[in-house]
């Protein structure tokens, strides 16, 4: 039995302030985070609030293509 696209996939999470800013001065790098999604259950883009350590604080990430 052959089995089609996976439901799950695995999506990385980058930090909008961090890209929005082109990084801050005093960071050194941008957040990213490594979650999955389910394919069915949100079709769109998965945007969620993280804490970023280059803000030092909780920040929302969007899911950016690899």
């Amino acid at each position: 039995m052959a089995k089609g696209k996976d439901v799950r996939v695995t999506v990385v999470l980058e930090c909008t302030s961090c890209v929005r800013n082109g990084v801050n001065k005093t960071s050194t790098g941008i957040s990213r985070y490594i979650t999955q999604k389910n394919r069915h259950t949100t079709p769109n883009r998965l945007e969620l609030r993280k804490f970023c350590p280059y803000c030092s604080k909780h920040t929302i990430h969007g899911e950016i293509k690899k």
